[in-house]
């Protein structure tokens, strides 16, 4: 099966509910129409350079911390920018934000991370504002469907 993709999901989840943002990507990368995809979670503090080389796609995952990503995924970007700076250059990748306020300082701070490494935006980052909503749950379920199906079928 070596014409299998993976499409890497790094995200924060330190709460229930951000748990269920997690398992819902898993749930729509692993869709039954899916054929070549793989979809790996793994945690901010768990993942590094060697996880991103290995990647077809990247999801990112955060909370808005104090109007920030979470120190978490900070620390991964930091560990993980230069490794793979030359080498993962068009990695199709896309965000969710879980977003007590607003979002707007966390999207603009992973945008500006993710134009330096020229990784390539394939959908708006979702942002998941105010008071927890179970519609948060679908909306993040189907963008791990899109960047799924998207690598299932070519198209980035």
């Amino acid at each position: 099966m070596s014409d299998t993709k993976t499409l890497l999901i790094v995200a924060h989840a330190p709460s229930p509910n951000t748990r269920k943002l997690v398992d819902a990507a898993l749930r729509g990368a692993g869709h039954d129409d899916i054929e070549t995809v793989r979809a790996i979670w793994k945690p901010p503090l768990e993942a590094g350079p060697e996880d991103v080389m290995a990647c077809d796609a990247i999801l990112l995952g955060t909370t808005e911390n104090l109007g920030y990503m979470s120190g978490a995924l900070k620390d991964f970007f930091d560990r993980t920018y230069y490794a793979v700076l030359e080498h993962k250059q068009g990695l199709p990748c896309a965000l969710y934000i879980r977003a007590g306020h607003d979002g707007t300082g966390t999207r603009r701070a992973i945008e500006s991370i993710v134009t330096g490494l020229r990784w390539n935006w394939v959908q708006p980052p979702l942002v998941c504002r105010g008071d927890w909503r179970d519609a948060f749950v679908d909306q993040v379920e189907e963008l791990g469907l899109y960047l799924a199906a998207g690598l299932d079928n070519g198209i980035f």
